[in-house]
Parts: C-alpha cells; structure tokens; sequence
C-alpha cells in the first residue's frame, strides 16, 4: 500500500473475524487495496470479500504451528523495502505475537507490549492488582482457584445474587467447552453457581475463576472505550462508545451489537495517565460499567487490542487502521496532539451489529435509544460487515443470513440472559 506521500507499507492480519474484516476494511477505506490475512479457520465475515485475502493454516491459532509458519512468512516478507505491519485481531494472536515479538520484529512492525506485561494484563485477576496500583475502581471481586472449586468444601460467596462469573484467563477459556458454557455468567441462586464452578473444572479449565458483584442496571450502563499508544508510549486516540445493546446467545455475551459515540473527559484523562504509566503500546480496548450506587465507571477487563465492534471508531471519523501507519509509517505521531473522540455530536454515527429492526425490539426505552433512533432516520449509521464497495451477490446472501441468525438469537435468548 502506499500513503498519500509515497511511502509504501504492508499490512499482515490474523485471524478471519468481524475485527479482521473491520481492519481490513478501515485499511481499504484509505488506500483501496486489499490486505493480507492468515488464520486457521474460514469464518463468515471474511467470506466472498475483495477487501481481505485470507491464507488458511490449519492448527494457525497456536503453537508450535504460529510460531513455525510465522518463520515461513517472516522468508516471503524479507525482501520487502517498505514496513510490514503485523496486526493480530484475537486475544490468542496478539498473545503469539507478544511473545515471539524479539525473533519477528526484524522483518515486521509488532506494535504490542512486551510478553511478560501482556500476560499480566490479560489475565483479569492480574489485571485487577494493577487497577488497585493506579486507582482504577473495578467490581468487588473474589479469586476462585481451582483448589477451592475441587477441594469438596463449600465455596464463600460473599455477594447476594445476581453475581457475575467469568474465567481469569480468556484465552484458556477458547478451548473449554460444555453444554451451558458462556463468555460470561449472570448467576441467580447457589445451587446454580455450584453447578456452574463444577462443570467449569470438569471440563479442562484449570485458571481462576472471578466472582464479582453483579452492578445493577442493563446493557446501557456499559461504556467501551478504544485507545491507540504510539511506539514512545504516548496515547494519541481515545474514542469512547455508549453501547445500547448486547448480543444475548450464550457463547457472545459481552459482545456489543450497538453503540453510539460519546464524550467523557473524566474518562479519557484516567485511562490515559493509566496507559501511559505503565508505559502500554499499540491498541488498547477497555470494557467498563456505570455503578449507579457510587456513581462511577468500573472497569471489567482490557482487551490488549483493537475490540470486535472497533469499527464503531472508523465509522465515527477515527479511522483505526490510520494510527498505526502514522506511527510506524509516516512517522507523523512524535509531535502530534491527542485526539479525543466524539466531541463534535454533529458528525456522531450509531454503529450497529445487527439489523435495525432487532435494535428497535430490543434495546430498553431511554434517552440514548432515542438519540440513536434520530441518527437511524438521518442515515447517520452503519455496520461493519456492509459496505458497498465491497458487495456481490453472495456476500449479500450471506449478510442476509448473518441478520437471520441474529434475530433467531435475540428470539431465542434475550428473556433468559438480558431481560
């Protein structure tokens, strides 16, 4: 690809998903080319796309596969004058890369931290003692080890239900499976709790659990925030989105599927002095929820990458794929001023994960829903799986079948997991 000055790059992406494809086409939107992506497996998003050429690798996602292909790519890229961008878009991809960061970075720009602070943000129990370091407030919070769950003794709870319940360790958690299993628990009652904590070690998991207070209030009381880090470990884009709406199936709860733009100074100033404290670099993704009963923001988790709905931070005028190029390619970020997103509510943008229709269904009667039902009727919106300069015949039937999917699901498990 090639800037607007005349400098070449090559973007590399991982994975085949929804944040592939918004990548992707946030690179496209810019410079018109298609990018390159590897992964293990075909997904739907990726499909019947000009905007993506996807390699599949079978056994990609792991070692010693990633590692013994990523030496492969590392002999086709070595002869390329221009900088080539490797951009994970999974926990697991961006872990691989985290790690083998010093055997690749003399052939591709690797904008990730360093493995050992990786690991220790990832991991949410982790995370959580470096919250408590820098003031962050997060949900109170109980450690459950595998010892504890499988010892035979009754397990302390020290919150009244609700409670939430999600494991330490996501990337662990991809390969756990079991009839029930869940991103993340919403639990009612002990008996159902137990029943959960056995299943969960039963099944191979063998990382902590984190049992938290269940903050009150639906989906929207969460907020998502996205932040680029340049490479002097400086924050140069925050933008924060609203979500309205979350997808209710048991394998995607947490993921949002609407979310319009907003503006917190408050919230952009903690998160950046956080960032930049711990010395972070490359894209950073923060899920947290409004606390009505201390008026606060906790913070669930950091995603050490750009989120599978990001695509709301192109859409809104912030384009993600920019940052990395004019931090590595262009050169451009040293001296440049920190953008913060959505101060403008004459150019906000709803971004949507499924059709308008679910949106209208589901999404609890609130001010916030009436603000992004006037920008739907400005045409103020979009998705990150439809694009016009990248629509056919098939792509269209399968985005016909990805909106099905969503309302058979909303219909399904909505009243169970989000009523």
């Amino acid at each position: 690809m090639e800037t607007k000055n005349s400098v070449n790059f090559t973007p590399v992406l991982l994975g085949s998903d929804f944040n592939v494809y918004g990548m992707a086409r946030s690179f496209y939107e810019l410079y018109h080319r298609p990018v390159q992506a590897f992964a293990s497996i075909q997904l739907a998003p990726t499909r019947y796309t000009k905007v993506v050429n996807l390699e599949l690798i079978p056994g990609f996602d792991e070692d010693p596969v990633w590692i013994e292909t990523m030496r492969k790519l590392k002999e086709r890229y070595a002869d390329h004058p221009e900088p080539v961008i490797l951009i994970g878009c999974g926990d697991g991809y961006a872990e691989l890369i985290s790690k083998h960061k010093a055997e690749l970075e003399d052939v591709f720009i690797c904008p990730y931290i360093d493995y050992d602070k990786l690991r220790q943000l990832n991991n949410k129990e982790n995370f959580y003692k470096v919250c408590d370091q820098y003031g962050l407030p997060y949900p109170h919070t109980k450690i459950i080890t595998q010892a504890e769950a499988t010892s035979g003794d009754p397990i302390d709870q020290p919150f009244g239900y609700p409670v939430a319940l999600k494991p330490a360790n996501s990337v662990e958690w991809l390969d756990v499976h079991f009839e029930g299993r869940k991103k993340a628990f919403r639990i009612q009652s002990e008996a159902e709790f137990n029943d959960i904590v056995k299943k969960v070690y039963a099944n191979g998991y063998t990382s902590d659990l984190i049992l938290q207070d269940f903050i009150p209030g639906d989906d929207s009381n969460m907020r998502v925030l996205n932040a680029y880090v340049d490479q002097n470990h400086h924050v140069k884009m925050m933008c924060l989105g609203h979500p309205l709406l979350e997808d209710p199936a048991p394998s995607a709860i947490g993921n949002y599927v609407a979310i319009i733009p907003e503006y917190n100074e408050t919230i952009y100033q903690n998160i950046q002095k956080f960032l930049e404290a711990i010395e972070f670099t490359g894209y950073a993704n923060f899920d947290m929820k409004y606390d009505v009963r201390d008026q606060s923001f906790k913070l669930f988790e950091i995603n050490l990458r750009q989120g599978r709905s990001s695509f709301f931070v192109t859409l809104n005028g912030y384009n993600l794929a920019d940052w990395v190029v004019k931090d590595y390619v262009k050169h451009e970020l040293a001296d440049a001023p920190t953008v913060y997103g959505n101060q403008d509510e004459a150019t906000h943008a709803l971004w949507l994960g499924v059709p308008v229709k679910v949106f209208k269904q589901y999404t609890r009667e609130n001010a916030d829903k009436e603000r992004a039902l006037k920008l739907i009727a400005a045409g103020k919106y979009g998705t990150t799986y439809r694009y016009d300069q990248d629509m056919n015949l098939k792509r269209w039937a399968l985005i016909q079948w990805m909106q099905h999917n969503y309302t058979v699901n909303f219909k399904k498990y909505f009243a169970e997991n989000k009523g």
